[in-house]
Formats: structure tokens, C-alpha cells, sequence
């Protein structure tokens, strides 16, 4: 089992200098935001460049963007997710914890979120891959491939919107998780 990091350095002290001493033992957990399409919204990029800047103070956080498909008027929707699910599922490795975004998947509150990415972040060992899908979800590859669906919420969101309102969630998540006064309940 994992170390839980969050113990450790709450002994303070020596044990959380030995601790951080020894990287080829403690491999931090990654988050990926893996999306279909550039961010091509210059607010969306703004809110993504704030909440990236102050997330890299907690954990590695990247966006990975998936280019759009070309000439797609000629194929079906199933053939669109399809391609896009290939795509998706080139870009993830078989050890990631692999969360899709989805309308269909099980919403929390703020606070049962960052227990959720506390709890990983202590006990699995897996770096986490969030995924925004197409316009037209997920290929049945994908949801195969998936380890769980999170729900930002039963509206619906632009897929350029969503990606400013999640790394906002995990901001917010951290600072729930360190304590911090950001979150406000």
C-alpha cells in the first residue's frame, strides 16, 4: 500500500524530511485533463491559465488537448465517437485511474471531491486522467476503459466551459484538502 503523504508530513519533523528526501520511493500522483478539441475560447483559456498556475503549488496538473476530427460531415455520430474514442484511448496508459466527465455520471459535492482525490492520492498509487469527451460523448471502448463517471452536474455545459469550471473543482479540492480558506461552506 502506498505511503499516505498527507500523514507523513503532518508528523512534521524528521520523518517528513526522510520522507522527502526519498523521490525514487514517493512518486507523486499526476492529474491529466484530457479533452476532444483545442481550448479555443480566450476567457476559457484565461480561467484555465489562473487555476493551472495555482494548482502546480499541489500537483502535477496537465491538459492534454485531442485534436478535432477533419471532415466529419461525411461520417456518422457513432464514427465520430469511435475515432474520437481511439484517440482517447492512445493518449491513457493501463496503470491511469481513467474518469470520464459525464452526464451520466455520479455527482458530489465539493468536499466529497477533494475526499475522493485525498483518498487516491494516499492509497492508489495511479496518476488520475479526467476526460472531456466530444460533442457526442464517449465510444463504448471508452466507457469499457473507464474506471468511473463524474458528473460536474445535471446542466448542461459547453465543452469549452467545462474545462475552466473543473480545474476550478480541483483547484478548490486542494485547498478543502490542505485546509486552506478558499472554500467556503
Amino acid at each position: 500500500m502506498p505511503v499516505n503523504f498527507f500523514r507523513v508530513l503532518s508528523l512534521g519533523g524528521i520523518f517528513a524530511d526522510i520522507f522527502l528526501t526519498l523521490p525514487h520511493i514517493y512518486k507523486p500522483m499526476k492529474i491529466t485533463l484530457l479533452t476532444v478539441g483545442k481550448t479555443d475560447k480566450d476567457w476559457v483559456k484565461q480561467g484555465l491559465d489562473i487555476y493551472m498556475s495555482r494548482l502546480k503549488h499541489y500537483i502535477p496538473f496537465s491538459i492534454v488537448e485531442i485534436p478535432e476530427l477533419k471532415n466529419v460531415s461525411a461520417m456518422t455520430k457513432d464514427q465520430i465517437k469511435s475515432k474520437e474514442g481511439e484517440l482517447i484511448l492512445k493518449n491513457i496508459r493501463p496503470s491511469d485511474d481513467v474518469i470520464l466527465l459525464d452526464e451520466r455520471g455520479k455527482e458530489y459535492s465539493s468536499v466529497e471531491l477533494a475526499g475522493i482525490i485525498r483518498d487516491k492520492m494516499s492509497y492508489s498509487g495511479k496518476d488520475i486522467v479526467y476526460v472531456i469527451g466530444g460533442a457526442y460523448g464517449f465510444s463504448e471502448a471508452v466507457y469499457q476503459r473507464a474506471n468511473s463517471k463524474l458528473s460536474l452536474s445535471r446542466m448542461t455545459f459547453s465543452h469549452q466551459m467545462v474545462r475552466a469550471i473543473f480545474a476550478e473543482q480541483i483547484y478548490r479540492a486542494f485547498t478543502i484538502i490542505k485546509g486552506e480558506p478558499y472554500h467556503h461552506e
